[in-house]
């Protein structure tokens, strides 16, 4: 045999090996996580190794905590698992889940195995869970931090554990009165009296230490735009994060402060002639600097700001709105002069009104006179979805049988044309406690109308409601890249090339982008993706010499050859949960990415071949006009219009920026809105935006920022808008509403 022969066997043994391996260790976990002991005892007598990690640092015992199975983590603690391991993700430990699950038979075994106690954090996750039973534990074990777990129960106003925390531990006389400070400025008279009765006094009112040097008074900003406000408050120095109520820092010495009622943190201003450059935050040795915003001084040549005007005028030719967000999901109407003002709630510029049933996410769209847009209906009628700002991954809990339907609606009068039922059942897959069962929007071509319905599969129908094919895309299971059992369901929506309509499907495995026939439904091109589960709508971008089919997905952003799916080119890093679609403007190609490990923002030159990436040092490459890694945003698709590129924030965090050069221009957050998640519009200067219950806010485009006004409508709002001849249609949690100009 000669050693080429012999090396290949090498190989293959070798591969084999390794794939085998594989094998045992995802059914180690997905024993862990379905409570099956015998499993996981087989495997860890044949040798497996108790603390396998998954790509993301993950362990068996992390997925057990994480479904609350007692029996398989003290099997696997007794088996030598560690509790203190993190993942390389997130950072948390299985004790940390334990904590966040508040689950305190799994927190009880594993502090006596081991669980490291010797930061703040077990401590501080028990007070917020309200576990008194863990709290008394941990502090009998000799946890770390209880003066900050009394502080933190004493702002969450539970006096249960403050009055346990004073029972069972001996504070300094410092500590119980920076305690008593906290609580008199909370004026929660049950724990004041609780303190008092352990001897916990006021502090002496000591002599100023000079005056407050009010220059340092300000907003300060760190390189990942988080935001520090300093301000005067009772004499005093206060400082607010992110947004967060004000704490009042105590002077120590030189420029160096700490937080009266917080103990662990320093905040040290960096003053050159006598001008404050910066302050720097120290918790437990982490340090992040801000930088103080100067605004700029106003002069008699600085340029008048432009006064808004509401552009109006008679449509010469009404827009079809075809797919997600109009065009090449670009969100522009220009010329069709939608109003500024409306009322749900008071009727004002309301046009119509129409009830559609179920949950959707599904967007309105328009051709002539019709407008598409699909459901669906849960048996389960108190079936709902949350809104707000909140980071839950749990699917929602809704497994009752569902119809999915497609609407058509006259678009003057708001009369339901006709409506078909496409499916019924129970769903093949879980949705998100924020999504539904119907995330997708419809697209047409004027001749058909076609819709995906998640995992129970994608409908043609002409525009007269005849039914012309359907498609099983599979099971579209796209759900937490860490776990992926959790399911969120499918939300990309199809989009019209030619005679073909494109679907990009991303999954838990097996992901695909394919096209089909508009007519027949036949496969036209399937190409294999190795990705992870995304949620953007793939976009076509229209060159002069070809076309490119945009995708955003978290290994690799990437272009194709959308007449045969070919991979012309892919750029990385990006974002591991990708949820914002491709738009296109003045020949740059457009996409973010709001999650970690990197939140980007590029500007994509079309015409690249192979891997366009470039250095983690540069901002710009031959096909990259410019970039950022930080200040991606996450939900709502961005909006390029009149040269600037517009990202909202689920926050309601609005930055503009040149569209060009990727000059900042702006960032300010939009007044009263709260939650965001539907993307922007914008027509005749104007930029709308939905908030989740708050109504759609105007602001005026352009490089400075005016918001113009906001207009009720009464309902959750989870949709984006169309525009059309005039109207803006607006889908909330029950109505199709349609808003005219007077």
């Amino acid at each position: 045999m000669n050693p080429k022969t012999i090396l290949n066997l090498i190989l293959v043994f070798l591969f084999t090996t390794n794939l085998y391996a594989q094998d045992q260790n995802e059914i180690f976990w997905k024993a862990a996580k379905n409570n099956d002991t015998k499993t996981l005892k087989e495997l860890l007598d044949k040798g497996i190794d108790v603390n396998v990690k998954t790509p993301y640092g993950a362990t068996a015992l992390m997925f057990a905590t994480d479904k609350g199975n007692l029996e398989v983590v003290n099997l696997l603690l007794e088996r030598g698992a560690n509790p203190n391991i993190k993942d390389s993700f997130y950072g948390y430990s299985s004790f940390l889940w334990a904590l966040i699950k508040n689950n305190v038979e799994i927190i009880k075994s594993m502090i006596n195995h081991g669980a490291d106690i010797s930061t703040d954090e077990p401590l501080i996750y028990a007070v917020y869970g309200e576990l008194p039973e863990v709290v008394k534990l941990l502090i009998e074990k000799g946890a770390a931090g209880v003066d900050n777990a009394l502080l933190t129960a004493i702002r969450n106003g539970n006096s249960k554990i403050v009055s346990q925390i004073l029972q069972i531990t001996k504070l300094s006389d410092a500590s119980l009165s920076k305690a008593l400070v906290s609580a008199t400025a909370s004026k929660n008279e049950s724990i004041i009296a609780s303190l008092t009765q352990v001897g916990a006094k006021l502090p002496e009112k000591q002599e100023s230490k000079g005056e407050i040097n009010k220059s340092l008074i300000g907003v300060y900003k760190s390189k990942d735009e988080s935001r520090i406000v300093t301000n005067i408050k009772e004499s005093n120095l206060t400082v607010s994060f992110n947004g967060s109520p004000e704490y009042t820092l105590s002077l120590q010495e030189g420029n160096k402060y700490t937080l009266t009622d917080v103990s662990g943190i320093t905040v040290s201003f960096e003053i050159v002639q006598n001008i404050p450059i910066s302050l720097t935050v120290n918790q437990g040795g982490n340090t992040t600097q801000f930088f103080k915003v100067v605004d700029q001084p106003k002069t008699e040549t600085s340029v008048k700001k432009e006064e808004f005007v509401d552009l109006t005028g008679k449509v010469v030719k009404p827009l079809n709105w075809p797919s997600f967000r109009g065009n090449q999901a670009n969100g522009i109407a220009d010329g069709q002069f939608p109003p500024l003002n409306f009322d749900a709630t008071k009727g004002t510029n309301l046009m119509w009104k129409t009830y559609i049933p179920g949950l959707a996410h599904s967007c309105p769209i328009i051709w002539n006179d019709k407008v598409f847009l699909s459901t669906a209906l849960s048996s389960d009628t108190t079936a709902e979805y949350r809104v707000g700002l909140y980071g839950d991954v749990e699917p929602a809990k809704d497994n009752s049988s569902h119809i999915w339907k497609m609407y058509c609606i006259d678009k003057k009068s708001g009369k339901i044309l006709w409506e078909k039922k496409a499916y019924e059942g129970i769903p093949r897959v879980k949705r998100h406690p924020k999504g539904t069962q119907a995330n997708s929007t419809p697209t047409t071509d004027g001749e058909y109308v076609v819709a995906i319905f998640g995992s129970e599969g994608m409908v043609c129908y002409d525009l007269k409601g005849n039914e012309k094919w359907r498609k099983d895309l599979g099971i579209l299971d796209a759900g937490w890249f860490f776990e992926e059992e959790t399911q969120w369901g499918h939300a990309s929506s199809p989009i019209i090339y030619g005679s073909t309509v494109i679907v990009q499907c991303d999954r838990s495995k097996e992901s695909f982008i394919a096209a089909y026939d508009l007519e027949t439904g036949n496969e036209v091109w399937k190409t294999k993706r190795e990705e992870i589960s995304s949620w953007g709508t793939p976009t076509i971008y229209q060159g002069a010499t070809r076309d490119e089919l945009i995708t955003n997905s978290s290994k690799f952003i990437r272009g194709y050859n959308p007449k045969t799916g070919e991979e012309l080119w892919r750029l990385s890093p990006n974002s591991e949960v990708t949820v914002g679609t491709p738009i296109s403007h003045n020949d740059l190609i457009f996409v973010t990415g709001g999650y970690p490990p990197v939140q980007p923002i590029y500007a994509i030159k079309p015409g690249g071949s192979g891997n366009i990436s470039i250095a983690d040092s540069l901002n710009s490459g031959q096909f990259i006009q410019w970039r950022t890694k930080r200040g991606g945003t996450y939900m709502p698709t961005p909006i390029a219009y009149n040269g600037y590129l517009y990202t909202l924030g689920n926050n309601g965090a609005l930055t503009c920026y040149d569209a060009n050069t990727g000059e900042k221009k702006y960032k300010e957050t939009l007044k009263d809105g709260q939650a965001f998640t539907a993307s922007p519009v914008a027509a005749d200067g104007k930029l709308y935006f939905t908030s989740e219950e708050k109504g759609i806010i105007v602001v005026k485009a352009g490089p400075e920022f005016e918001q113009i006004t906001i207009n009720p409508i009464g309902e959750i709002c989870m949709a984006t808008p169309a525009i059309s001849d005039g109207l803006i249609f607006v889908r909330g949690q029950h109505h199709l509403f349609c808003f005219e100009r007077k």
